[in-house]
């Protein structure tokens, strides 16, 4: 989980974030973020008082390409170049551009959807194995299944209430980025 960086970033939208780096405060130090995936993308901050402030328009992150990335956070002095922070960032895709047949569904609800397609299918079927000739087919056992599909449901259940903004407590966590 990173510090200073989102943990998504929506592509098509408005990208726009205010580092305060103590350490390295603008305009003395320069911050730059890298981010490799799919696509390579760097951006580089400007100063904004003694902080430095990321902001990308539109128009400019509606050309990521959507997917996982590797993110470094540098500052440098024009001497010193300091990693400051690395991290992990997701770039969702732009739904106002998504084709038609879009799936934006999650690892977890694919799988929570399939494991309930097998449990329907499989309340008609009363065998877990059968021969035939020399061919022998063996079916997941039911019990393995529910234990799948609520071990996923959990799963489930945590990135909706993450996306609403929501801790595992339940409690909901207010956020306001400049």
């Amino acid at each position: 989980m990173s510090c200073n960086i989102l943990d998504k970033i929506g592509a098509g939208l408005t990208f726009s974030r205010l580092l305060t780096l103590t350490s390295y405060p603008a305009p003395a130090w320069t911050v730059t973020l890298l981010m490799r995936g799919p696509a390579s993308i760097d951006l580089t901050a400007t100063a904004y008082g003694s902080q430095h402030k990321f902001l990308e328009t539109v128009a400019t992150t509606e050309a990521w390409t959507p997917g996982d990335y590797w993110y470094t956070l540098r500052a440098t002095d024009g001497v010193e170049v300091v990693e400051v922070e690395t991290g992990q960032v997701t770039i969702t895709p732009d739904l106002a551009n998504a084709t038609t047949g879009f799936d934006g569904r999650s690892d977890a609800q694919i799988a929570l959807e399939a494991i309930n397609a097998v449990l329907a299918k499989r309340a008609t079927l009363d065998q877990e194995r059968y021969r035939i000739n020399n061919r022998e087919l063996y079916r997941t056992p039911i019990a393995d299944l529910i234990k799948l599909r609520d071990m996923y449901r959990r799963e489930v259940r945590h990135e909706q209430q993450a996306a609403c903004g929501k801790t595992l407590f339940g409690a909901t966590v207010r956020v306001r980025l400049n």
